[in-house]
């Protein structure tokens, strides 16, 4: 459908309530609330999940079943700042707590609180500034043709609020069940989150499942294609890969082992396999998935830079409220504003040269993030492996130009912190944007949220990090920060030269294989990098979500409906782990001991039980309505 045929839910000659100090209050609170959530779960699993759709629901259960209002203008902006807080957070620990973790190798100081802000501030103001000219380009002349998938199930959402009220006490009730459990398993340990299973037999390999609600509604909300690619992944990693590596290496010590693999088997077992050889192959799998997709793209990428470029500048001399965007002026001095204070600004590890870089691969970028989440959606956006392109080239430059050592590598993850946060907010703008188009919002308004969002999740982001290290340290066993561990290893090689180099080149020609069988790189890649018992819950969400698509009737809009109803239940689930994880932080910092494990422990096969009933309830909240009908 073209733009200019199409009519948005509110008409552009009407007027009605948007960015109001209540919207800023409660999506500032959101914001808070799903980028802390988020934050724990890509730290804990590596994956995080588009904050939008719980973000609106909620939005629409405080502001129209408490406080007795009624604008999905309003409720649109209260989104638009709440989900800025998961794309902060997911650009921040994807690369910032790497620079923890070598203060505590004695490599750099502990970043302090206003410079972890400070780039994540820049970072989130930058992506959103570059992602203002695309606007037209992307959200209005392809309309129809990039769908935004999360952007188009938002609007839906807000729009099916308005007319028959919202969901928002299933989000409440995922909150509420997940946060119980959360604290009986992590907080009263009455019975364990991990079951771990080794096998005799099979030397070398090892099975095991995370029974943790966060990866359930993570699964259901990837769906059983994605589940199942990562788990595919874990597979050929923890029931092929690690068997192969302990018959052959034997008594051998391969490096980066300083002991042979018999030895590190019988001192540490699967973990210790995983550990010291896995995740290499896997580092090199998904540094190639990122390469690969951005080599696909590029076709995509050039016609994105030549509409861009067209529109950029334009003044079309419309004053039509849904066609106001900042303006280009602005968006010009902000952006070569905060250029000059990463370069000028004393403490921000970056010189003029990485200035350059991050405005140049910033925009870039932010092109391809916001062209992709129209395709693909947020929430297989792959940030990460722009992260991985932008410090290889930031590390091989700094190194090149003399910065080497730890001075190097902090001004590598630097760069790449920025602008992998350039990346996640324009890609959540974007579908915002395409949110505010199919409603009728003003764009500028819009615009002003995400600041503001940006904003309110740069000064939170700094005390989460703070608060998670202090309380388990960022790749132990609680927080194994996977993605940050592996940008660490990734710059650590590329200024050291002592990459396990035949370990990260398996993974390259891996993900070679599975390209050419034309399987998506990414999540299989993600699944050898994993642990397998992450992947394991994470499938058997995958599949809670496939029954409840072949049980919910007859009909494309009863499975729409009760899908849709699971997903809003996961976003509760995820975000009431999330929640308590910080929680518990908090009182393990504080020296609050809540272990109870001495009275009451129901040891696996309670984990097993309580996990079993956590998938049927999946049932129960998605297909009870559509029951009900049928009835």
């Amino acid at each position: 459908m073209e733009e200019k045929n199409y009519r948005p839910f509110i008409p552009a000659d009407r007027v009605v309530p948007e960015l109001t100090p209540f919207a800023v209050v409660l999506g500032g609170l959101l914001a808070i609330i799903f980028g802390g959530a988020n934050a724990y779960l890509g730290l804990r699993v590596g994956l995080t999940v588009s904050a939008s759709i719980p973000a609106a629901v909620v939005s629409m259960g405080v502001i129209r079943f408490v406080f007795r209002r009624s604008s999905i203008l309003e409720n649109n902006v209260v989104q638009t700042i709440g989900s800025a807080g998961e794309s902060v957070a997911a650009g921040a620990i994807f690369t910032l707590p790497a620079l923890f973790m070598w203060a505590a190798e004695g490599v750099c100081d502990t970043p302090s609180l206003w410079q972890i802000g400070l780039l994540a501030l820049c970072g989130g103001v930058l992506g959103v500034m570059m992602m203002i000219p695309l606007r037209s380009a992307l959200i209005v002349q392809e309309h129809g043709v990039l769908r935004y998938p999360e952007g188009t199930a938002c609007a839906g959402v807000l729009m099916a609020g308005e007319e028959k009220g919202s969901g928002a006490a299933t989000v409440f009730w995922g909150v509420g069940i997940s946060a119980v459990y959360k604290f009986l398993a992590d907080g009263l340990k009455v019975f364990p989150s991990e079951v771990d299973y080794t096998i005799p037999a099979y030397k070398g390999a090892g099975f095991g499942v995370d029974v943790l609600p966060a990866l359930a509604g993570v699964g259901y909300i990837c769906g059983p294609r994605i589940a199942s690619y990562m788990f595919a992944g874990s597979v050929a990693a923890w029931l092929v890969l690690m068997p192969l590596i302990a018959l052959f290496g034997g008594e051998a010590v391969i490096y980066p082992a300083e002991v042979s693999v018999a030895a590190l088997w019988q001192q540490s077992g699967t973990w210790g396999l995983w550990s010291t050889f896995i995740r290499y192959i896997g580092a090199g799998a998904l540094a190639a998935g990122g390469i690969f997709s951005l080599i696909k793209t590029l076709p995509m990428i050039a016609r994105t830079f030549r509409a861009a470029f067209r529109q950029y500048g334009r003044r079309s001399g419309s004053t039509l409220r849904t066609q106001q965007d900042i303006s280009t002026a602005v968006v010009l001095c902000v952006s070569g504003a905060v250029g000059l204070f990463l370069w000028l600004f004393p403490g921000i590890p970056v010189d003029f040269a990485g200035a350059l870089m991050i405005l140049i691969f910033g925009f870039f970028f932010a092109t391809v993030s916001s062209r992709m989440v129209g395709l693909i959606g947020a929430s297989n956006n792959p940030v990460s492996g722009m992260s991985i392109a932008t410090l290889l080239i930031a590390a091989t430059l700094l190194k090149a130009g003399g910065a080497d050592g730890g001075e190097g590598m902090v001004g590598a993850i630097a760069i790449g912190s920025v602008i992998c946060i350039i990346a996640a907010i324009a890609g959540d703008c974007s579908q915002d944007l395409k949110t505010g188009f199919l409603l009728g919002a003003t764009p500028r308004r819009q615009q002003v949220g995400e600041l503001i969002g940006v904003t309110v999740s740069a000064v939170a982001i700094g005390a989460i990090l703070y608060l998670l290290n202090a309380a388990w340290g960022f790749g132990s066993e609680q927080l194994g920060a996977p993605q940050a561990v592996m940008m660490k290893l990734l710059v650590e090689g590329v200024m050291e030269g002592d990459l396990p180099w035949t370990l990260v080149f398996t993974g390259v020609f891996l993900a070679a294989v599975i390209e050419i069988l034309g399987l998506p790189v990414l999540p299989v890649a993600i699944g050898i990098y994993l642990p397998i018992h992450l992947n394991a819950a994470i499938m058997l969400g995958g599949l809670v979500r496939l029954w409840v698509e072949k049980r919910s009737g007859a009909g494309e809009e009863a499975e729409t409906e009760a899908v849709q109803r699971g997903i809003l239940y996961s976003s509760g689930l995820i975000a009431g782990e999330g929640v308590v994880g910080i929680l518990l932080a908090v009182l393990a910092v504080l020296g609050v001991d809540l272990d109870r494990s001495a009275v009451l422990y129901l040891g696996r096969g309670g984990a097993l039980a309580a996990f079993g009933a956590l998938l049927a309830s999946f049932g129960w909240f998605a297909l009870r309505r559509t029951a009900r009908k049928e009835g």
